[in-house]
């Protein structure tokens, strides 16, 4: 199954971390990057690689895929945390700031081209975002709204944004990789917020989420995973065409044409 949610953990916390995995997220972000001060970087990266080597079986344990996201090529912790990801219990790595081509190629090489998520985050990113998603390696874009934001001296995370999202919906499509996943939503508390942001982000595309706050998790799990009302609706439309034979047939009053069958049966498959 393609995951729904990412939930960052800091690297420089290893007492979070099984608390992290036990969280429901499909993803845990273990964050060498924005979650761990400049003074903590190595002592942040000795604490991943003593959970690792301690517990190598504990995400595999909890069902939970562990992904690194690392410090940016332009930082002096760069190949040191890449050496890192490149620990067998790390499924994924997320690559910030990404906009060039070869620091993604050197992630993707040294990490023996285990599954790269190229976080973009500025307007670099945005203009690089197709050839970004066509290199070896590349399994997800990851839109980071709030350093996109920044970059740009954007205030909103609505309208403002429609049209960068646009582009990475579209660069993931063209170069065959799974949707996209959404940026965060940093109001920890407010999950009507969240559920209307998850929603938006479904509508436009995306495929996933990523949260700073495990209570976040259950809200955008809901959001990416078809409703029992979809379901049920999938399920007579995939029942109905079977039963026709090939001819025309109308559920609840609307015709069902090819890409209407081929909605419900993907809403079937994406059952959890």
């Amino acid at each position: 199954m393609i995951a729904r949610s990412y939930l960052f953990v800091p690297a420089d916390r290893p007492e979070r971390f099984a608390k992290a995995l036990a969280a429901g997220a499909d993803v845990v972000i273990i964050d060498l990057e924005d979650a761990v001060a400049p003074a903590s970087k190595s002592a942040a990266r000795d604490a991943l690689s003593n959970w690792l080597a301690s517990r190598p079986d504990a995400a595999e344990q909890a069902g939970v895929q562990v992904l690194v996201r690392i410090n940016g090529a332009d930082t002096p912790w760069f190949h040191d945390d890449v050496l890192l990801a490149s620990d067998h219990a790390v499924t994924a790595v997320m690559l910030p700031k990404a906009a060039e081509i070869e620091p993604l190629r050197e992630v993707v090489t040294r990490t023996h081209a285990r599954r790269v998520l190229p976080l973009v985050e500025t307007a670099g990113g945005i203009a690089a975002a197709r050839k970004l998603a066509r290199q070896p390696g590349v399994f997800r874009l990851v839109f980071g709204t709030v350093d996109f934001q920044l970059d740009l001296d954007i205030e909103g995370d609505g309208d403002e944004l429609l049209a960068a999202r646009s582009e990475l919906v579209l660069a993931s499509r063209l170069a065959g990789i799974v949707p996209p996943a959404d940026g965060v939503e940093t109001a920890i508390d407010d999950i009507d917020a969240l559920a209307a942001a998850t929603r938006r982000a479904r509508r436009l595309g995306f495929g996933a989420k990523l949260c700073i706050h495990p209570r976040q998790v259950a809200t955008v799990n809901a959001g990416f995973s078809p409703s029992a009302e979809q379901l049920a609706w999938a399920q007579r439309v995939v029942d109905a065409a079977a039963g026709a034979g090939g001819a025309a047939v109308a559920v609840d009053g609307k015709m069902v044409d090819a890409p209407v069958l081929a909605r419900a049966r993907r809403m079937l498959a994406a059952r959890r």
